[in-house]
C-alpha cells in the first residue's frame, strides 16, 4: 500500500492525538462515577474504555496514510487492547497502568535477545531512519535496551507509589520527554558512527 500525500502535521497528530485525548478526558472525568448495568465505574475506567477504539482508529488511519505499521506499533496496539480491556472487564485500573511496563520489558527483552545473538534488532526495525555503522547500531541497541528496562522500572515505581493523577501526567508527558531527552543525548554517537545516506547522493 503506497503512502498518501498529506499535511506534515497529520502523522504526528494521529500518533500522539489519542494520548492527548486520553489525558484531557481523564482531567474532565477523573472525579466522576458512572453506573452501567448496576456496576459503578470510575472516570479512569471510562476514559480507558473510550481510549481503546480511538487508538485503534488512529492506527487504521496511520496505515491508510503511510501504507504500513511498524511491529512496535502493532505490538503496542495489541497490548492496549489486552490490558485496557482487562482494566475495563475487571473494573481495575492497575492492568492499564501496567501496560507501559509490559511494553518496555518486551521491547527491551527483544533487543537483549538480539544482542545475545550478535545482532541489532533495532537496526532491522529502524534501518534507513538513522544511517549508522554496524558498530553504532550495536551501541545504540545496548543503550536503548537499558533505557527501556529503566522505563519499565520507573513506570512500576510511579503507578505503585504515586496518585493516579500523577501517573497520568507521567504517562502523558514524562515518558515522552524521557524518550526525547534520551535521543538528544545520543548526538555524539550519531556523529561518531553516522554514515552518509546513499539516497542523498
Amino acid at each position: 500500500m503506497s503512502e498518501i500525500n498529506s499535511p506534515k502535521w497529520l502523522k504526528p497528530a494521529l500518533e500522539f492525538g489519542p494520548i492527548l485525548l486520553f489525558f484531557m478526558a481523564y482531567l474532565k472525568l477523573k472525579d466522576h462515577v458512572f453506573t452501567v448495568s448496576g456496576t459503578e465505574y470510575q472516570g479512569f475506567i471510562v476514559v480507558t474504555a473510550g481510549f481503546i477504539p480511538i487508538f485503534l482508529l488512529s492506527m487504521v488511519a496511520l496505515w491508510k496514510l503511510t501504507g504500513h505499521l511498524s511491529k512496535m506499533q502493532i505490538i503496542t496496539a495489541v497490548l492496549i487492547v489486552v490490558f485496557g480491556g482487562l482494566s475495563v472487564w475487571f473494573n481495575d485500573p492497575k492492568f492499564f497502568k501496567m501496560k507501559p511496563t509490559i511494553i518496555y520489558l518486551l521491547f527491551g527483552g527483544a533487543l537483549a535477545l538480539g544482542l545475545m545473538r550478535g545482532q541489532s534488532y533495532l537496526q532491522y526495525a529502524m534501518d534507513g531512519l538513522m544511517p549508522l555503522t554496524d558498530e553504532g547500531w550495536m551501541i545504540l541497541t545496548k543503550r536503548i535496551m537499558l533505557f527501556f528496562f529503566g522505563l519499565a522500572v520507573l513506570n512500576e515505581l510511579v503507578w505503585r507509589t504515586q496518585t493516579e493523577e500523577t501517573w497520568v501526567y507521567f504517562k502523558t508527558f514524562g515518558l515522552t520527554a524521557a524518550m526525547f531527552v534520551f535521543f538528544m543525548t545520543q548526538g555524539k554517537l550519531f556523529q561518531q558512527h553516522g554514515t552518509e545516506d546513499d539516497s542523498a547522493k
